[in-house]
Formats: C-alpha cells, sequence, structure tokens
C-alpha cells in the first residue's frame, strides 16, 4: 500500500507521539508501591519488621502501609502508623514522621503508646535545630513538644529524656538572643541589645549565657551613661557568679570607671561557655514493647515466605547525630 506524501508527516508524528509520552511517563516514575495481592496481616506485619530491621526503611513504610490498606481496622493497623512513624524518623524523613505521629495522637489519644507518638515528635523537631545563626522555628517546636511530653507524661521515660533535651533547647534559644544582641552593641544600637540581653537574664536566667548577658548589659549602660544601672547588673552578677570570667571582666570594667563593685571576685574561672555537652549518640527506640510482642505473636508462616519463622527482635537503631556535639572535644 502506497501513502501519500502529504500522509508521511502525519503518520511520522502519529508514530513518535506515543514514544514521546512513553520517554516524558519514564522521566517522571513514581515510587514503586507494593502491588494490592489479599495477604495475611501478620505476614504484612512482620515482612515489614524484617524490612525495619534491615534499614530498609522505604520498604518498610510499604508494608505497613499495605497492612492499613488491607486490614483497616485490626490491631496491626494502629500498630503500624506508629511503626510508620519510625521508619520515617530514621529514613530522616521528619515532617512525614512528625505526621504520622500527630494521626496516631488524633486516632488513639488515650492510648498507652501515645506518650512514644509524642516524644517521637519532639525528638524530630530537636534534630532539626540549626546553628544560633539561622532561623530557630524547629528549635521553638522542640521546645513546645518537650514541654508537652514533661506535663503530660512526667514520670515516663520520656519525660527524662525530655528534660534533658528542654534544657539545651533553653541555652539555644538564649544563644540566639546573645548572637543578635552582640551584634545590635557591636553596631552603637545599646538600646536593642539591652532587650536582648535582658531577655536572656529574664526568661533563661538558668542557661549557660546568663553570666554573660549581665556583662554585656553592665557594657550597654556603661556605653549609655547610666552608671546606677551598670553597677546593679554588675552587683547581680558578682552575688550569683562570683567565680565566673565574666564578673571577673566586669569588675575591671567597673573598676575602670570608679564604680568599683564592693564584692571582689573570686579566682578567676574559665569563660562560661554554652550548655552543650557530649552526649553519647542518640538512639531512639523502636515503638513501645507491645508492638514487639505483637510480632512475637504472629503465627510462624509457611515455608517459602520472606518472613522468618521465628518472630523478629525488635530493630536495632543506628546512631543518628546530635545537633550538638560538645565544646573543645569534652
Amino acid at each position: 500500500m502506497s501513502v501519500k506524501p502529504g500522509l508521511r508527516g502525519a503518520l511520522a508524528l502519529a508514530l513518535i507521539a506515543p514514544l514521546a509520552v512513553s520517554g516524558c511517563g519514564m522521566l517522571h516514575k513514581k515510587k514503586p508501591t507494593l502491588a494490592y495481592e489479599e495477604r495475611p496481616v501478620e505476614l504484612l506485619y512482620n515482612t515489614g519488621a524484617n524490612e525495619l530491621d534491615h534499614h530498609q526503611w522505604n520498604d518498610a513504610v510499604n508494608y505497613f502501609q499495605e497492612v492499613e490498606r488491607q486490614h483497616p481496622y485490626s490491631e496491626w493497623a494502629r500498630r503500624s502508623i506508629l511503626m510508620t512513624a519510625y521508619a520515617k524518623y530514621e529514613a530522616n524523613s521528619y515532617s512525614e514522621a512528625i505526621a504520622e505521629a500527630n494521626r496516631f495522637i488524633a486516632l488513639y489519644p488515650g492510648n498507652a503508646a501515645t506518650s512514644y507518638a509524642y516524644y517521637l515528635k519532639a525528638v524530630c523537631y530537636f534534630e532539626q535545630i540549626v546553628d544560633v545563626g539561622r532561623d530557630q522555628a524547629s528549635t521553638e517546636q522542640a521546645r513546645v513538644a518537650l514541654s508537652e511530653i514533661i506535663k503530660r507524661y512526667p514520670s515516663t521515660q520520656y519525660a527524662v529524656d525530655a528534660k534533658l533535651k528542654y534544657d539545651m533547647v533553653e541555652d539555644q534559644l538564649a544563644g540566639k538572643e546573645m548572637t543578635i544582641g552582640r551584634y545590635y552593641l557591636r553596631n552603637g544600637d545599646s538600646i536593642a541589645a539591652i532587650g536582648r540581653f535582658r531577655s536572656v537574664v529574664d526568661h533563661y536566667q538558668t542557661t549557660s549565657h546568663a553570666p554573660e548577658a549581665l556583662y554585656r548589659l553592665v557594657e550597654a549602660y556603661l556605653t549609655l551613661g547610666l552608671d546606677k544601672e551598670a553597677k546593679d547588673n554588675g552587683a547581680v552578677l558578682g552575688y550569683n557568679y562570683p567565680g565566673d570570667y565574666w564578673y571577673s571582666q566586669a569588675y575591671k570594667l567597673l573598676t575602670s570607671r570608679g564604680l568599683r563593685p564592693s564584692l571582689e571576685p573570686t579566682p578567676m574561672g574559665l569563660p562560661h561557655l554554652p550548655f552543650m555537652p557530649r552526649v553519647a549518640p542518640r538512639d531512639i527506640a523502636p515503638p513501645p514493647v507491645e508492638v514487639a510482642e505483637a510480632r512475637a505473636a504472629a503465627p510462624p508462616q509457611a515455608a517459602g515466605t520472606s518472613v522468618p519463622a521465628q518472630p523478629v527482635d525488635p530493630p536495632k537503631t543506628k546512631p543518628k547525630k546530635d545537633f550538638l556535639h560538645g565544646v573543645l572535644g569534652l
């Protein structure tokens, strides 16, 4: 059969177009998901747990989501939400992990494992904290989430760790105020600097930044010629931190202006460094024991399946770096 010359271009275009569409599809290929195939809930759950043990976070999520899809009202589906949140956290998909934790909290507010969901959410915010030179939105979110754990579950193991992290978060927020205050002071805006340093003294007085904040207030008030205010803040510094490096500096500064404080500093110590202790690599455990027990309760699978006949032990977590690594290698 012959084709007219005028039709050849149209025919060629018709043949090329599907290939072009197919090529575009390959470029925007979606993440593979499990094909729907009805399977026993224990098989799906244990396979997901096995993938979790081998650090195959995305594959684990697929199986746990399949549990929810095929068995939406089962006990296994409830447990799968937390396991999904944990797998997302280990994959550093913090926003997705937080979303799953919030979903569990909304659906099961009175469940025994809800405290874990709150804790996992707080840790996700905590691990996103950046240095004081950048926006501290995650720091504030971590502070709120950690305080919620301390308030709601004061007698749990999560509250113990939350209190430590809360102190570190407070120190971070105080450090941000100090960074801005120092900037204002260097640029001659003493009034704005005083506002920042006063905020540290009033709201973060238990942090390691408080002594320096009092010293900077002495500096700023002397710059403005407000000798009485400078001397008063120096007295507060000396009364609370007589052996601190910053009081020895304030004492020298005030004495040089003829405002000698009544309390002499004790033998000079080192500068009061920010509260940034070196801690062991943080290992957040997987969801609580009831999940591990549920896995143990699952019946052995038939030979030839990908799931071990024996129950899988709770996953061993990989060390993840905290945002704080200590000071001077201490």
